[in-house]
């Protein structure tokens, strides 16, 4: 099974990075893009499990301990 999590910077948080994608974005002629975030994508394989309640528990468990930091980031992830 394919999990894929992606990991945002908090809305509250400053995010210079996506600041300056931003600033270039509008440089290059997307001036409609704004409040653009820079984040991160996790993707791995998981064998012998099922998406279940527990499994997600679990993944959730793996995203605020490790993936991400809890304080200034947000996550989501995908399962199939």
């Amino acid at each position: 099974m394919k999990v894929t999590v992606f990991v945002t910077p908090k809305k509250n948080v400053l995010d210079p990075q996506g600041a300056a994608v931003g600033h270039a974005m509008h440089h290059l002629g997307f001036e409609s893009a704004h409040d653009v975030r820079v984040g991160k994508t996790i993707a791995f394989d998981v064998e012998g499990e099922q998406d279940t309640p527990e499994f997600r528990a679990k993944l959730d468990k793996l995203c605020d301990d490790l993936l991400s930091n809890p304080i200034i980031e947000d996550f989501r992830y995908e399962v199939g």
